[in-house]
Protein backbone atom coordinates (compact mmCIF):
# COMPACT_ATOMS: atom_id res chain seq x y z
CA UNK A 1 0.00 0.00 0.00
CA UNK A 2 1.84 3.15 -0.87
CA UNK A 3 -0.34 6.68 0.86
CA UNK A 4 -0.28 10.27 -0.58
CA UNK A 5 -1.15 13.28 1.24
CA UNK A 6 -1.83 16.42 -1.17
CA UNK A 7 -2.25 19.67 -1.04
CA UNK A 8 -2.82 22.64 -2.97
CA UNK A 9 -3.32 26.76 -3.06
CA UNK A 10 -2.03 26.97 0.24
CA UNK A 11 -0.56 30.94 -1.00
CA UNK A 12 1.82 31.01 2.10
CA UNK A 13 -0.55 29.75 4.93
CA UNK A 14 2.60 28.16 6.12
CA UNK A 15 1.08 27.51 9.29
CA UNK A 16 -1.72 25.16 7.74
CA UNK A 17 1.40 23.32 6.54
CA UNK A 18 2.60 22.90 9.62
CA UNK A 19 -0.52 21.79 11.10
CA UNK A 20 -0.14 18.67 9.08
CA UNK A 21 3.20 17.64 9.73
CA UNK A 22 2.17 14.53 11.50
CA UNK A 23 0.36 13.01 8.21
CA UNK A 24 3.41 14.57 6.58
CA UNK A 25 5.71 12.45 8.54
CA UNK A 26 3.83 9.18 8.29
CA UNK A 27 2.90 9.64 4.07
CA UNK A 28 4.80 7.67 1.66
CA UNK A 29 4.47 10.51 -0.56
CA UNK A 30 3.29 13.91 -0.31
CA UNK A 31 1.85 16.34 -3.35
CA UNK A 32 1.79 19.85 -2.98
CA UNK A 33 -0.11 20.84 -6.56
CA UNK A 34 0.98 24.71 -6.72
CA UNK A 35 0.06 28.02 -5.67
CA UNK A 36 2.50 28.45 -4.25
CA UNK A 37 5.17 26.38 -5.24
CA UNK A 38 7.24 28.41 -2.48
CA UNK A 39 5.29 26.51 0.26
CA UNK A 40 5.68 23.08 -1.95
CA UNK A 41 9.19 23.82 -1.11
CA UNK A 42 8.86 24.31 2.35
CA UNK A 43 7.60 20.99 2.53
CA UNK A 44 10.10 19.59 0.52
CA UNK A 45 12.91 20.74 2.42
CA UNK A 46 11.25 18.92 5.20
CA UNK A 47 10.36 16.01 3.63
CA UNK A 48 13.42 16.13 0.73
CA UNK A 49 13.30 12.20 -0.07
CA UNK A 50 8.88 12.07 -0.23
CA UNK A 51 7.73 15.25 -2.36
CA UNK A 52 6.59 16.17 -5.14
CA UNK A 53 6.09 19.84 -6.20
CA UNK A 54 4.04 20.85 -9.04
CA UNK A 55 3.65 24.59 -10.46
CA UNK A 56 0.54 26.73 -10.30
CA UNK A 57 -0.26 29.87 -12.32
CA UNK A 58 0.54 32.17 -9.74
CA UNK A 59 4.22 30.47 -9.12
CA UNK A 60 6.74 32.84 -10.35
CA UNK A 61 9.35 30.98 -8.26
CA UNK A 62 8.37 27.80 -10.06
CA UNK A 63 10.80 25.56 -7.73
CA UNK A 64 8.46 22.34 -9.32
CA UNK A 65 7.43 20.62 -12.47
CA UNK A 66 4.17 22.05 -14.45
CA UNK A 67 2.77 18.32 -15.02
CA UNK A 68 3.82 14.80 -13.58
CA UNK A 69 2.92 11.50 -14.00
CA UNK A 70 3.71 9.19 -10.65
CA UNK A 71 3.02 5.72 -10.48
CA UNK A 72 1.82 3.16 -7.24
CA UNK A 73 0.65 -0.14 -6.84
CA UNK A 74 0.13 0.21 -10.28
CA UNK A 75 -2.14 3.01 -10.99
CA UNK A 76 -0.93 6.09 -12.65
CA UNK A 77 -1.89 9.48 -11.41
CA UNK A 78 -1.37 12.82 -13.12
CA UNK A 79 -0.54 15.98 -10.88
CA UNK A 80 -1.07 19.14 -12.44
CA UNK A 81 -2.73 22.54 -10.99
CA UNK A 82 -5.35 22.14 -13.22
CA UNK A 83 -5.34 25.96 -15.16
CA UNK A 84 -3.95 25.25 -17.94
CA UNK A 85 -7.38 22.68 -18.78
CA UNK A 86 -9.85 25.37 -17.87
CA UNK A 87 -11.00 23.20 -14.38
CA UNK A 88 -12.51 26.19 -13.06
CA UNK A 89 -15.35 25.34 -16.02
CA UNK A 90 -15.25 21.67 -17.16
CA UNK A 91 -13.09 18.84 -15.92
CA UNK A 92 -13.74 17.03 -19.46
CA UNK A 93 -9.90 18.62 -21.00
CA UNK A 94 -8.57 17.58 -17.48
CA UNK A 95 -10.31 13.89 -17.64
CA UNK A 96 -9.21 13.74 -21.71
CA UNK A 97 -5.33 14.51 -20.78
CA UNK A 98 -5.55 12.22 -17.78
CA UNK A 99 -7.11 9.21 -19.66
CA UNK A 100 -4.34 10.22 -23.49
CA UNK A 101 -1.29 9.13 -21.27
CA UNK A 102 -2.84 6.00 -19.70
CA UNK A 103 -3.94 7.43 -16.39
CA UNK A 104 -6.83 6.72 -14.16
CA UNK A 105 -6.73 9.57 -11.54
CA UNK A 106 -5.70 13.21 -12.02
CA UNK A 107 -5.07 15.31 -9.36
CA UNK A 108 -5.27 19.06 -9.83
CA UNK A 109 -5.98 22.18 -7.47
CA UNK A 110 -6.38 25.46 -8.87
CA UNK A 111 -10.21 25.88 -8.11
CA UNK A 112 -9.73 26.10 -4.00
CA UNK A 113 -13.00 23.87 -3.57
CA UNK A 114 -12.45 20.27 -2.36
CA UNK A 115 -14.15 17.42 -5.06
CA UNK A 116 -14.12 13.93 -6.05
CA UNK A 117 -15.64 13.07 -9.58
CA UNK A 118 -15.05 10.84 -12.13
CA UNK A 119 -15.44 11.50 -16.01
CA UNK A 120 -14.39 8.47 -19.36
CA UNK A 121 -13.25 6.31 -16.11
CA UNK A 122 -11.02 9.04 -14.72
CA UNK A 123 -11.31 9.68 -11.07
CA UNK A 124 -10.44 14.07 -10.55
CA UNK A 125 -9.11 14.63 -7.26
CA UNK A 126 -9.23 18.28 -6.16
CA UNK A 127 -7.45 18.34 -2.42
CA UNK A 128 -9.22 21.72 -1.95
CA UNK A 129 -7.34 24.53 -0.27
CA UNK A 130 -5.07 26.07 2.73
CA UNK A 131 -5.82 29.60 2.55
CA UNK A 132 -6.53 31.39 5.57
CA UNK A 133 -10.11 32.80 4.33
CA UNK A 134 -11.96 29.16 3.52
CA UNK A 135 -12.35 26.08 4.29
CA UNK A 136 -9.25 24.60 4.82
CA UNK A 137 -8.69 20.83 3.17
CA UNK A 138 -6.24 18.49 1.58
CA UNK A 139 -7.11 14.82 0.22
CA UNK A 140 -5.21 11.63 2.10
CA UNK A 141 -5.36 8.98 -0.87
CA UNK A 142 -4.35 5.18 -0.66
CA UNK A 143 -3.20 3.13 -3.70
CA UNK A 144 -3.42 -0.43 -3.08
CA UNK A 145 -2.74 -3.52 -5.78
CA UNK A 146 -4.31 -1.76 -8.90
CA UNK A 147 -7.14 0.24 -6.80
CA UNK A 148 -7.44 3.62 -5.17
CA UNK A 149 -9.08 5.49 -2.38
CA UNK A 150 -9.37 8.89 -1.32
CA UNK A 151 -10.11 11.01 1.53
CA UNK A 152 -11.25 14.63 1.69
CA UNK A 153 -9.99 15.91 5.07
CA UNK A 154 -11.76 19.27 6.23
CA UNK A 155 -9.85 21.18 9.29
Amino acid sequence: MKTFVIVSDSHRNRAALDGLDGVFSECDCIVHLGDLSSDGGYIRAKYPDKTIVINGNCDIDKLGEDEKIAEAEGVKIFMCHGHRYGVKYTLTRLAEEAKSKGCAIALYGHTHAAAVDEIEGVKLINPGNLTRYAQKSYCYLCVHEGKAVEKIVKF
